[in-house]
């Protein structure tokens, strides 16, 4: 398990070689995530490393497209800024008791019908985050173009506590 001081969700994250990033800086009018009540809805993330996007274009198999093996890590890229949205603003991602929703956007290819797999790359990174308390709803959308032409966006749901 990774040091106590970074918590026990981050401690998750680590093990499966993850850290939580900064949160990535909105690219129009908007802000990572808002909390309202003791729910935290992040704005929908896209695949961000290090500031800068990991592939573009439309999920779908064949020559010139993201495979969806690559589109499913991604997700799981997507729900890792998703997860530094939600600490920005609540700190301690400890505080998390549930993760309520996740809606995922696939932009794809006319044939693809694999948006659910995709989107698995979201959920099963919350589920291994939060354990039980990552078990949660899900939208899984396909979509024609996404912003940036990234082929996966993921927003989430959090509920959490004081």
């Amino acid at each position: 398990m990774a040091d106590s001081a970074a918590g026990v969700v981050e401690g998750r994250l680590a093990e499966l070689g993850h850290r939580v990033p900064q949160v990535a800086a909105p690219v129009a009018a908007y802000v990572p995530a808002v909390r309202h009540g003791d729910l935290v809805f992040s704005s929908g993330q896209v695949p961000f490393v290090d500031g800068r996007l990991e592939r573009t274009g439309k999920v779908g198999e064949g020559e010139g497209l993201v495979s969806p093996e690559d589109a499913t890590r991604l997700a799981g890229v997507c729900a890792l800024n998703a997860i530094a949205a939600v600490r920005s603003v609540i700190g301690d991602l400890d505080r998390v008791v549930r993760v309520v929703k996740v809606v995922g956007f696939v932009a794809s290819d006319p044939s693809f019908t694999g948006q659910p797999g995709v989107v698995n790359g979201a959920s099963e990174l919350l589920g291994h985050a939060f354990g039980e308390a990552g078990v949660h709803a899900r939208s899984a959308v396909g979509v024609a173009v996404l912003p940036l032409d990234v082929p996966v966006e993921v927003e989430i749901t959090v509920a959490v506590r004081d």
